[in-house]
């Protein structure tokens, strides 16, 4: 057994595909079905199961894929070790894959710049995605860390970082009606044209549970997965919308929106930086959760 084998049965299991998991890994097709059928040699059991096309792994073969993304990502971070020792002097290297909330995109820029100033040599991949695909994503090694809500709906197994309180407020465009008041109730909103996020992500099932406190359920007028088109939808369609109180900061005084506190009830939930509860922590993790550690919403605004 080699790391090549593992590697090749990691990107199997993520392409479903023999060709693709093949380009992936840069090597012919017939030369990464053989490594994997050496694998499964080597271990006296199935893992892949047998057809013209890909169909799935065996029960062993899921066994023996948790087992190889827990060697991969151990042999990253012994990498990652030795990199920091022979090139302290210049940082750590490397590249970090991160996976967050819509609604917490806007803060990750905040982090990274914390991380490049002390290691100007990591470089990052960012991705927006749900809660539960975070925890998935963390616990298959396709993310190295999340941020996410903490205390929503349960993390257990993971290390949480807190980072910041996300309240909401009602973003209309300046020139609405609801304009000048400094608040609103959730049983207001619920007869707006609403735009929210779909069904699938956190921070919705969140809205969905205050208005129904209020006693009311909207039918929104849009769902979408991205924050950036809930903000071009209230700025130029005049739709209104439910999001995290932060970003008026960031979207700065020239946006065109308002944006007017929700209260009757007050929504309040925990978001934070999630990393497998695993020792010894890689380092490039260890560098972004003590840039999370130090961070303040507070400088945003």
């Amino acid at each position: 057994m080699d790391i090549r084998q593992l590697q090749y049965l990691v990107a199997l299991a993520r392409e479903k595909h023999f060709t693709r998991a093949a380009q992936a890994c840069n090597v012919t097709q017939p030369t990464l079905s053989g490594r994997i059928r050496q694998l499964e040699l080597e271990l006296g059991v199935p893992i892949v199961e047998r057809g013209q096309r890909y169909q799935g792994l065996t029960q062993e073969g899921e066994r023996v894929l948790k087992w190889a993304q827990l060697i991969l990502n151990n042999w990253s971070s012994m990498h990652q070790e030795l990199a920091q020792l022979a090139v302290s002097d210049f940082g750590l290297t490397g590249r970090l894959a991160l996976g967050a909330i819509p609604s917490a995109l806007p803060i990750l820029p905040y982090l990274t710049r914390d991380v490049q100033r002390l290691h100007p040599k990591i470089n990052f991949t960012i991705m927006s995605m749900s809660s539960e695909e975070i925890l998935r994503g963390l616990d298959e090694y396709s993310i190295d860390a999340g941020i996410t809500y903490l205390d929503n709906e349960p993390i257990h197994g993971f290390a949480a970082t807190p980072l910041y309180v996300e309240r909401y407020c009602l973003f209309i465009p300046e020139d609405h009606p609801l304009a000048p008041r400094e608040t609103v109730t959730w049983r207001e909103v619920a007869d707006l044209p609403l735009g929210l996020l779909t069904t699938n992500m956190q921070n919705r099932r969140i809205i969905d549970r205050a208005f129904r406190a209020a006693g009311c359920h909207p039918e929104p007028a849009l769902e979408t997965n991205s924050v950036i088109n809930l903000y071009s939808n209230v700025r130029l369609m005049g739709l209104a919308s439910v999001m995290p109180h932060y970003l008026i900061d960031l979207l700065g005084n020239d946006s065109g929106l308002k944006a007017v506190w929700l209260v009757e009830p007050e929504v309040a939930h925990s978001v934070g930086l999630v990393i497998p509860d695993r020792d010894p922590v890689a380092p490039l993790v260890r560098a972004f959760r003590e840039a999370a550690a130090a961070f303040s919403v507070k400088e945003i605004s």
